[in-house]
């Protein structure tokens, strides 16, 4: 056993391509330019939860790797999403995360539109009539927007596959969990790291990682952990049941507070490709959405989601079930920050050179077949190797 000289280090791993990924991947802007485009143009992507927009005219707006975005419920009761932008002169219409309006109204020259996308006033509309301009020729440029189980998506690309086609079955495993009572976001946080995206991907993706956090090496039971993979990138975890009165302070999580279809000590993940993951520990859901900023910055939403109409008393608990491990000042989410800006550190001064993804474990445990997975994916979306990204 000994140490490396430079050319050792930098020369790539004796392994298969698929096993290993080069740190270009995170620092590239030409590679971040082609994910805008390719990627995040042109696959379905997370928005928000139905219970958000709950009332006629509720919206939320959202970045989408630098496009404004605003999803609104309209008066049919049908959710719709928009590009935040007046078809004026460019300006960002709404600038609140979320909110209730009637109408849309830019603050620049009051231009309006309706929460069906259409133009419904110009402020002195006469002085366009030499010109021939139309309100019916200035509505919102619409986005693709459907529904799996009360779950918002959308697709910048009006030609791609349908949402059902996309997920693959992905998401079946949380059928009874969505589905099977009304739920709510009870929690909503941003978090913003200095790391790319996929960094925080992998932290989601990488069940070896569970060995960073003290929390799950005390409560969670790998053995019975299986992956499932998915077409399109996606990736499925399940078989897990975890001890929580094995942390020193906690408490057994009682059946009685279970969502319906789990018990109260299940764990089931599904990772969405791209940029989403959805996660249940039987009395709560947690869903995450990783949105690139650039190729060294993103910004994270977090979801937590119980039953509506929970008691206040069970509210709190459920909460606190949420917060052990998913809040702000939770067991995992500052270690995978942590983790996630590590990596940038080394990758981005040009220190790291690759990054290793050859564990196999027949797709149990901590097997590393899900971000195998997911660099396929993304090679396939990109027309890049991750083993060597620059080379086209």
């Amino acid at each position: 056993m000994t140490s490396r000289n430079a050319d050792q280090w930098q020369t790539p791993p004796q392994l298969p391509p698929t096993h290993y990924v080069s740190g270009n991947v995170y620092t590239d802007p030409g590679i971040f330019d082609d994910e805008r485009t390719k990627i995040f143009g042109r696959l379905w992507r997370f928005a928000c939860h139905e219970s958000e927009l709950a009332a006629q005219g509720d919206f939320r707006t959202l970045d989408h790797v630098g496009m404004p975005l605003i999803v609104i419920r309209g008066p049919d009761r049908i959710v719709r999403t928009f590009v935040n932008t007046c078809s004026h002169r460019g300006a960002k219409i709404i600038h609140e995360i979320s909110g209730n309006a009637a109408r849309l109204t830019c603050f620049y020259h009051l231009w309006s539109y309706d929460a069906l996308g259409a133009c419904i006033d110009i402020p002195r509309p006469e002085g366009y009539a030499a010109t021939g301009l139309r309100m019916d020729d200035c509505g919102l440029r619409a986005v693709r927007t459907e529904t799996k189980f009360g779950l918002i998506f959308i697709n910048m690309d009006d030609k791609a596959p349908s949402l059902e086609d996309f997920l693959a079955g992905s998401l079946d495993r949380f059928e009874d969990l969505l589905g099977g009572g009304e739920l709510e976001v009870f929690h909503f946080n941003r978090t913003r790291i200095d790391a790319n995206w996929k960094a925080w991907m992998e932290t989601n993706v990488d069940a070896y990682h569970t060995l960073m956090h003290v929390a799950l090496r005390r409560t969670q039971i790998d053995k019975g952990r299986t992956v499932d993979i998915f077409e399109n990138g996606h990736i499925g975890g399940g078989g897990q049941k975890m001890n929580y009165d094995n942390y020193k302070g906690w408490n057994a999580r009682t059946d009685s507070l279970a969502l319906p279809g789990a018990p109260a000590n299940d764990m089931r993940t599904t990772h969405l490709f791209p940029n989403a993951m959805v996660l249940s520990r039987g009395t709560v859901i947690r869903i995450d959405t990783i949105i690139p900023i650039d190729q060294r910055h993103t910004l994270i939403e977090f979801r937590g989601l119980g039953l509506k109409g929970d008691s206040s008393e069970t509210r709190r608990t459920r909460m606190q079930h949420h917060n052990q491990f998913w809040g702000p000042f939770g067991r995992n989410i500052p270690e995978d920050a942590f983790a996630a800006e590590a990596c940038e550190k080394s990758f981005g001064g040009g220190a790291a050179q690759y990054q290793i993804i050859a564990r196999d474990e027949n797709r149990t445990a901590q097997d590393d077949i899900g971000l195998r997975t997911f660099y396929a994916a993304w090679s396939a979306c990109v027309g890049r190797p991750p083993q060597a990204p620059s080379n086209r």
